[in-house]
């Protein structure tokens, strides 16, 4: 099963290899369009996952701030989601 990832009507993930942890569907890094990604300087704290930082989306002018997160250093129980993305805030994630 393929997964997308939609914002602004446009798609800017699209996998079948996406790994799903906590009802959210992370994207391997090289599934996702880097040419939308921006670092954020915002983190947040899970205490099973680790240290998430995020991305603002930046499409054909539009910004959505810190829509993506990832974690480049996971706590062990995490590891499968390294070198993974996720979004929320108005990103659609469709099964296609």
């Amino acid at each position: 099963m393929a997964v997308e990832a939609i914002w602004n009507d446009q798609v800017i993930a699209h996998s079948d290899r996406t790994v799903v942890v906590e009802g959210n569907h992370y994207f391997p890094r090289e599934d996702v369009d880097p040419s939308v990604l921006e670092k954020s300087s915002t983190t947040t704290k899970c205490p099973w996952k680790g240290t998430a930082h995020y991305y603002t989306l930046d499409l054909d002018g539009e910004r959505n701030a810190d829509a993506a997160w990832y974690y480049p250093d996971p706590k062990p129980k995490a590891e499968k989601i390294r070198d993974h993305i996720a979004f929320w805030n108005g990103v659609e994630v469709i099964e296609v």
